[in-house]
């Protein structure tokens, strides 16, 4: 489904990622593992229409995302919970779902999405008539992952959702990651949480800074001495 290919991104002299090159297969979820700075976010930040790669390639079922708007981006099938989560605070939670949808026409659709992100997240049926801002940490990260399942993606991002997480809700945020998994959801995940990730996808890459220095099958990478001692501790 995704394809990128000898991707070269800059921010001024800095050369954040060097000659990436990593697929997507549809129905697979697929993890980009590395430290900070690694070039993880910049990765998803790229095939978004967020920063213009100086070389290289990414394109879905096909066709090119190069040069193409974020809004152009979403419309063509791709959606991402950012870092951060990213949320609108002052709006409420059924009113930031219902914005993951801007783009879409199929209103049937949205309201099946939308029961179904209600299925996923409880708690965010229960909180939907609050703000945004007054949900706990985990709750914004559920509602920032369920606003990018609301634009209908044929690709989902999911940039660092483990981020500041106590265990127990990483936990719960990997459960629903994993029914999402079982239906066949086409997933790419950015995680310096390699334990988790590393659990869920079918398949994993390694950045250190900007280059790929390991991928493969999450069997053979849980097993990797480079991976076992720089993210997995042991």
């Amino acid at each position: 489904m995704l394809e990128v290919q000898n991707l070269h991104v800059f921010y001024g002299g800095i050369h954040a990622l060097q000659g990436l090159s990593l697929s997507v297969p549809e129905g697979k979820v697929v993890t980009l593992l590395g430290a900070n700075g690694a070039g993880k976010t910049t990765s998803l930040r790229a095939i978004m229409g967020l920063v213009r790669p100086r070389e290289g390639q990414i394109s879905l079922n096909g066709v090119s995302l190069l040069g193409k708007k974020p809004y152009e981006v979403v419309r063509m099938g791709v959606s991402m919970a950012p870092e951060g989560r990213r949320i609108f605070p002052d709006l409420t939670v059924l009113e930031n779902l219902l914005l993951g949808a801007y783009a879409r026409t199929d209103t049937a659709g949205v309201a099946r999405d939308l029961e179904f992100v209600f299925s996923l997240f409880p708690r965010l049926r229960e909180r939907q008539n609050q703000r945004g801002g007054t949900l706990s940490g985990g709750e914004q990260q559920m509602l920032a992952v369920a606003r990018a399942l609301m634009a209908g993606p044929k690709l989902l991002l999911l940039d660092e959702p483990s981020l500041g997480l106590a265990p127990v809700l990483i936990t719960e945020v990997y459960r629903a990651f994993q029914r999402l998994r079982e239906e066949g959801r086409t997933i790419l995940l950015v995680e310096q949480n390699a334990r988790a990730a590393l659990s869920l996808a079918d398949y994993g890459y390694v950045l250190e800074t900007g280059r790929l220095v390991a991928h493969g099958p999450t069997s053979e990478l849980r097993e990797s001495d480079l991976v076992r001692k720089a993210y997995l501790g042991i």
